[in-house]
């Protein structure tokens, strides 16, 4: 086994592969950039070294940086994670030349799936099932367009040498091919360099499945059962599970083999995912194989009881596979989603800032959090914005999703948008726990999964101000020396009447003004002409119990100086900010005349210029950023006063891109 090894990654994967080596002893070397200097993957390891500036191509994907690294540190090996160098097969061919194990396959094995293409003709030769369609070399588009008519509608666009959803398009028409296809070749372009495309059937309604395959030296593959991913945005997978409750044992002995026999087309070492499509009448055909590990593999070792980065070590050192395919037994079911910093409600739109706040669920047998940073840590523009990976597991489905809908519950982050309520909306929508949902449906349906404006009820207001009360009662007297002294009391008590306070509440760019008398968990509230008494009032810092008007409710929420966080029975989570009692400033009406730039990013395209009259939604400007693509839309109809940016130009947050015509 190795005795030191250098992590080539950042975030909640180095910090997970840096826990398995330190339980096996091994000495683990960090590199970092000049935005993660702070990161917890550099205090978590053993040492950590700079390999340059903030954006990845000046640091992560400095493979020749990264290599003098393990050089000079004594490195034996490296492990890639996902993502960055992982199916770099430069990267892996420099590791070997300068004799440091790649905790990856072989350069070759890469090479093969590293393009969709190449990757569907090897599969061909194998007699693995593929979806009808082009995979050849020849690029040229009016050549495409002749394959796409061939191929038939509706069809899909894959960037060749992609992944994670990058240069992916559906076309239905054939009027619609030739966008379809500058854009989705722009997006390669950006993403990969590299504009090559292929072309598929689009299956209707298509599941998306896939197994996890792990092969060593020493000419043994086998598959470590299967993970379903269908729960999908943009194909950005949202929920991963095993094992898939579409399948049934003949069907999953049927993909596990022809999972092996791609592995073994390669001649496959280490950890790989061969992920295939699987259409409504159980037909399944080869998509691609993902040479590295995948970012759901946690669910495959809760039910397994395996610690696949451990498999990776051992099988990059020479070892044998630890167990035969006869061998593998899972046990009860997993499910996995990833905390983002982002906001559903504005198209996902990816965020950064200071974690204010970010309490997670405590790890338990049911529970797992993989995470990469903590609170007070900052969420930066330069990468991937997940918080963290929340994993649970239990003996069936059924049970499994209701620890995961308890879990989600006990999160909360403050400071950047997340989608956390997104999160628990889809836990108990009727399509996942049904097991029903294909990989379109989240896109087709995404208004269900939403929040929208989501108007409190008095009772949730009057719930929110209660804890809220009590938090600030608790606070003034802890404060005083004397706790039976007036002035320990903050019911604002003034002689010959009784004390009024005003609980403001905002949340969402609106404000909510509640009237309260009494104290010590007695009051009496009103708003917008609604009244109630509350009486027993009780907050432990997790919970509130109370009788509202008489009737006694236990609620889970908690409440502190800045904002207060309440999960109503139906699993609608309501999130207020604390507001200064007399001073407000409504949002509504600005920016109508003004496109800003909601992040820094670079711009890739500008469709208008100055003198356009243009319709409110159109399209003005497409702008890259945190590794999407960002359409940036006309706020009303109205004719455009300047363009202040060029296609190529980097811009900061807030700049402002586009000015209308009063």
């Amino acid at each position: 086994m190795f005795e030191r090894v250098l992590i080539a990654n950042r975030g909640e994967i180095a910090c997970r592969v840096i826990r398995t080596c330190r339980r096996l002893g091994i000495h683990t070397i960090a590199v970092y950039s000049q935005a993660d200097a702070d990161a917890q993957h550099v205090r978590l390891a053993d040492e950590a070294w700079p390999i340059g500036g903030p954006r990845p191509a000046d640091s992560y994907l400095r493979g020749a940086a990264i290599l003098e690294v393990a050089k000079r540190s004594g490195a034996q090996a490296i492990h890639p994670c996902y993502g960055f160098l992982s199916e770099n097969t430069g990267f892996a061919r420099g590791c070997a030349e300068a004799g440091i194990a790649f905790i990856g396959p072989k350069p070759e094995s890469i090479d093969a799936m590293g393009s969709k293409a190449a990757a569907k003709a090897l599969m061909e030769k194998h007699t693995v099932p593929l979806v009808p369609g082009y995979h050849g070399e020849n690029q040229d588009p009016a050549y495409l367009a002749e394959q796409a008519g061939k191929t038939g509608f509706p069809l899909m666009i894959k960037a060749a040498a992609g992944g994670g959803g990058k240069g992916m398009r559906i076309v239905r028409t054939e009027q619609e091919f030739a966008d379809a296809l500058a854009s989705a070749q722009r997006e390669a372009a950006n993403a990969f360099g590299d504009t090559r495309v292929i072309l598929e059937r689009y299956v209707e309604h298509p599941r998306h499945i896939e197994f996890q395959v792990f092969g060593d030296s020493h000419g043994n593959v086998i598959h470590l059962n299967e993970r379903e991913c269908s729960a999908q945005r943009r194909y950005q997978k949202v929920l991963e599970e095993t094992p898939s409750p579409f399948l049934d044992d003949a069907r999953r002995s049927a993909m596990g083999a022809a999972a092996v026999a791609a592995a073994k087309a390669v001649d496959y070492i280490g950890a790989g995912t061969v992920e295939f499509i699987v259409a409504q009448n159980g037909e399944f055909f080869f998509m691609e194989m993902n040479t590295r590990l995948q970012v759901e593999h946690p669910v495959t070792e809760e039910t397994l009881g395996l610690d696949l980065v451990e498999w990776q070590l051992r099988i990059a050192a020479g070892e044998p596979l630890p167990l035969k395919q006869e061998h593998i037994r899972a046990h009860g079911h997993a499910i996995e989603v990833r905390l983002y910093a982002e906001d559903p409600d504005q198209n996902f739109l990816p965020g950064s800032g200071k974690l204010l706040t970010l309490r997670l669920p405590k790890p338990s047998r049911h529970v797992r959090i993989d995470g990469g940073v903590i609170e007070g840590d900052t969420v930066t523009i330069f990468y991937d914005p997940m918080i963290a990976k929340l994993i649970v597991h239990d003996r069936d489905r059924t049970q499994a999703l209701q620890r995961l809908r308890e879990a989600l519950e006990a999160c909360e982050i403050i400071g950047p948008k997340s989608n956390i309520a997104f999160l628990e909306r889809l836990a108990r929508h009727p399509v996942v726990v049904e097991g029903r949902i294909d990989t379109g449906y989240l896109d087709r349906h995404l208004e269900e999964f939403l929040i929208g404006d989501v108007e409190p009820t008095s009772g949730v207001l009057f719930a929110a101000a209660t804890a809220a009360l009590l938090f600030d009662e608790h606070a003034v007297k802890g404060a005083s020396g004397d706790p039976h002294s007036p002035w320990a009391r903050a019911d604002a008590w003034r002689i010959g009447h009784a004390g009024k306070r005003i609980v403001a509440l905002s949340a969402r760019d609106a404000r909510y003004e509640i009237e309260a008398y009494g104290h010590d968990g007695d009051y009496r509230l009103q708003y917008a002409g609604a009244a109630c008494e509350v009486h027993g009032a009780r907050h432990d810092g997790e919970t509130l119990s109370a009788r509202f008007d008489g009737e006694a409710l236990r609620l889970p929420l908690r409440a502190d100086a800045q904002h207060v966080l309440l999960h109503e029975a139906n699993g609608q989570r309501h999130s207020f900010l604390r507001a200064a009692a007399f001073a407000w400033e409504s949002k509504e009406g600005k920016g109508g005349n003004q496109i800003i730039a909601p992040m820094p990013g670079r711009i890739v395209l500008v469709n208008a210029k100055p003198g356009d009259s243009v319709e409110q939604g159109q399209e003005l400007l497409v702008m890259e950023a945190m590794k999407m693509e960002l359409a940036l839309k006309a706020p009303r109809a109205g004719t455009i006063e300047s363009i202040n940016a060029a296609q190529g130009d980097f811009v900061e947050a807030d700049a402002v891109l586009v000015r209308f015509e009063s």
